[in-house]
C-alpha cells in the first residue's frame, strides 16, 4: 500500500511559498508606489522594485497552481514545475524557503507514483 501525504504535503509546502512570495510582492508594489511619491528618492528604485515583482508574480501563481495540482494529484509535470517555481520565490523565506523548496521538489519527485 502506497502512501499519499507525500504528494499532499509537497503540495501544502508549495501553496505556502506561493502564498508568502505573493504578500512579498504585496510591500514591494506598496514599497514602490511610496518611493514613487517621495521626491527625494530617485525614480529608478520604484522601478527596480516593480521590476523584481513581475518575475516573483509569475512564480508565485505557478507555485500556487502547482500545489493544487500535487494535493489533487492531477499532473505530475505541473505539479513538479510547481514545487521547482516554490523553490524559487522561496527566496523570501530566506534559509528556511530554501529547505521548504528543496523539500518539496524531493517530495514530488517521490511522490510520481501517486498521480494519475
Amino acid at each position: 500500500m502506497e502512501s499519499k501525504w507525500l504528494s499532499t504535503t509537497a503540495g501544502i509546502l508549495d501553496i505556502i511559498a506561493g502564498v508568502w512570495a505573493l504578500c512579498v510582492v504585496i510591500v514591494l508594489f506598496i514599497a514602490g508606489g511610496i518611493t514613487s511619491v517621495i521626491p527625494d528618492i530617485p525614480a529608478w528604485i520604484s522601478t527596480v522594485l516593480f521590476s523584481i515583482s513581475v518575475p516573483i508574480i509569475i512564480l508565485a501563481i505557478l507555485a500556487v497552481a502547482g500545489g493544487i495540482a500535487n494535493i489533487v494529484k492531477k499532473s505530475w509535470g505541473f505539479a513538479l514545475a510547481g514545487s521547482i517555481a516554490a523553490f524559487f520565490c522561496s527566496f523570501t523565506f530566506f534559509f528556511w524557503g530554501f529547505v521548504l523548496g528543496v523539500l518539496a521538489i524531493v517530495l514530488t519527485t517521490i511522490s510520481r507514483n501517486e498521480f494519475k
